[in-house]
């Protein structure tokens, strides 16, 4: 009886230990931090993520074994096995504050940038030569 017990101890200090710096990366403005809001939404997030987090993993690890099938069975084709692979292992893994608040969606598939610019925000534009 006390192993399962130990298990889910561990588990929680594990993700504690991953999610904690993935929290603390935030974009948006953190008015409410620090108070009993913050607090909320931070645990609320939390709990969330460890009842979200097994069955997108789940799903991302069967999009790859699918996926890597797909690779080898279509004779080699790497936009098939994209095909499977984008939708099940991009999206969200971590539910933030911003997301329960509504600012961010929850991605449970993944979408492929439209365009190489959106894929590398930083792009840094060539120098431009003089005229001839």
């Amino acid at each position: 009886m006390r192993l399962p017990i130990v298990i889910v101890i561990v588990a929680i200090t594990c993700f504690s230990m991953v999610a904690t710096p993935a929290f603390s990366q935030s974009s948006s403005a953190d008015t409410q931090q620090g108070t009993a809001y913050g607090a909320g939404m931070g645990a609320a997030s939390a709990v969330a993520t460890i009842l979200y987090f097994p069955f997108k993993g789940a799903f991302a690890i069967g999009g790859g074994i699918v996926g890597g099938l797909a690779y080898v069975f279509s004779g080699f084709s790497e936009q098939t096995a994209k095909n499977i692979w984008v939708p099940s292992m991009y999206g969200t893994y971590v539910i933030t504050p911003e997301h329960l608040s509504g600012d961010r969606p929850v991605r449970f598939l993944g979408v492929a940038a439209e365009s190489e610019a959106e894929a590398a925000p930083y792009e840094y534009e060539p120098l431009s030569s003089p005229a001839p």
